[in-house]
């Protein structure tokens, strides 16, 4: 007994230590803390898992952080580099320069991109653009799992394999667990390069288990593009739980940006499974293809700067008239926060629309922590009540747009490897306000002083989630 409260004693001075010295913000160094003595032995686990800032660690810095850094200096190309775009809008200039600065893309014009509004729409695309494919395919999804999809994907890709196309598959550790070694190893053994990102090993899992790969992104002879938010998941087509059948939004994409989007496939691959895929077989001259201009942003922990957050905040500070966002998972920071109550007061008009139901608890209760400041401050809150809606949109003066992999959350800003698309087209942005207040007239619209009045139960529910809002 004496030594087990040694134990904890010792090891909980040492998790307190680490919060104090490395903590990032004060309001998660509280939460932390809560955690580490509240939760005697088991708080300390949770906390070397997730909790350590391993980016202060010399050790760390040298295998993660390093590496990663080294491989894009290491590889950048003269084409990202050089070029340099001019808009007519001061507004899109200083959004795109940030950008450029904060996650490495530059804007890139003549782009052709066909939005897909659903999973249905998604893989329908996916499947016909799959079939034509002459020399490889390329995707990396953050779930994976079995079902109708997969199975359709596994035939499709054996047929492939047979006529010479290339297959590799990157697949988040976690994110996929679902998917059996079995079905894995049989693409192997057809000729698909298989490889999982962030692998749970017990010499690393420590390291690695905090930090997942978020992104969704299909590639086709290098020269067509897929991202957005839809996973490989028979969830996307048909109901499989009380959440319904899931809505999502994902992009099909030709042009200069495709070049973009798979380098950043190119650079997951090579640490995956230490290949490099950098030459003209797979990154081909690209040619012009529609009119639309674009921006690929990219989000880590490999990263200077929290890009997600940094594109998310400066396109609510460029707002002039109007700001959308769709997000399931909408528990921002004070940034956020404080960027959405300045845009109402300066007389935007904001909206954020967020399923009924979720599938995280925590997380439903965290976003509904926000609500009754944001509501008096004058945003707009709606709630659709009869499906679930996974899309991460954010769109403003219905002149540009995001559609993406990135929540509205600690998550997404700091510890997931995320992918967006900046949309710098008016009438992509149209498109979407339109399926935006589609979606608006089957909502419920929050009201102030009905959900002012809520139960002290749901009140408190949503304290002790908000208390755990920055870990999430």
């Amino acid at each position: 007994m004496i030594l087990a409260i040694i134990v904890y004693v010792v090891s909980a001075l040492w998790g307190i230590y680490n919060v104090l010295l490395y903590g990032t913000r004060p309001s998660r160094s509280i939460g932390w803390l809560l955690v580490i003595i509240g939760f005697p032995f088991i708080g300390i686990v949770i906390f070397i898992i997730f909790g350590i800032n391993r980016k202060e660690y010399k050790f760390y810095k040298l295998n993660f952080n390093a590496k990663r850094k080294l491989y894009d200096l290491n590889h950048k190309s003269d084409v990202i580099e050089n070029f340099t775009h001019q808009f007519d809008s001061s507004k899109f200039n200083e959004i795109g320069k940030l950008l450029r600065k904060s996650s490495g893309f530059p804007v890139v014009k003549n782009n052709k991109i066909k939005l897909l509004n659903d999973g249905e729409a998604t893989f329908e695309e996916l499947f016909e653009t799959f079939s034509k494919a002459e020399k490889f395919i390329h995707i990396q999804y953050y779930i994976i799992e079995k079902g109708e999809l997969l199975d359709k994907f596994i035939e499709l890709f054996t047929e492939k394999i047979k006529s010479g196309v290339e297959i590799r598959i990157l697949y988040d550790a976690l994110g996929s667990y679902k998917w059996k070694n079995k079905s894995v190893n049989n693409l192997i053994r057809l000729g698909a390069k298989v490889y999982p990102i962030l692998p749970l090993k017990i010499n690393t899992i420590l390291s690695t288990l905090n930090y997942r790969n978020h992104r969704k992104i299909a590639i086709v002879d290098g020269v067509i593009a897929f991202t957005g938010g839809v996973n490989i998941s028979d969830k996307y087509i048909k109901s499989k739980s009380e959440l319904g059948k899931w809505d999502d939004t994902h992009l099909r994409i030709e042009g200069p940006i495709v070049d973009h989007i798979h380098r950043v496939f190119t650079k997951d691959y090579y640490f995956a499974s230490g290949k490099e895929l950098l030459n003209n077989k797979y990154l081909p001259v690209q040619e012009e293809k529609g009119n639309t201009i674009a921006q690929v942003i990219v989000g880590g922990p490999d990263l200077d700067y929290h890009s997600i957050l940094h594109q998310y905040s400066m396109m609510i500070h460029q707002a002039q008239k109007s700001i959308l966002i769709e997000n399931p998972y909408f528990i921002p920071n004070r940034t956020l926060m404080e960027a959405m109550k300045m845009a109402v007061l300066r007389g935007v008009s904001v909206t954020l629309m967020v399923p009924k139901n979720n599938d995280s608890t925590i997380a439903k209760y965290s976003m509904h922590s926000n609500f009754e400041t944001l509501l008096e401050t004058g945003v707009e809150i709606c709630i659709l009540k009869k499906r679930f809606s996974h899309s991460k949109l954010i769109i403003v003066d219905e002149e540009i747009a995001s559609v993406g992999s990135g929540n509205f959350d600690y998550r997404s800003f700091e510890h997931n490897y995320e992918i967006n698309t900046m949309l710098y087209d008016e009438e992509i942005a149209k498109e979407l306000t339109k399926n935006f207040n589609t979606s608006k007239e089957s909502c419920e619209i929050l009201e102030y002083e009905t959900f002012k009045n809520r139960s002290v139960f749901k009140k408190l529910l949503e304290g002790f989630a908000k208390i755990f809002s920055p870990l999430l």
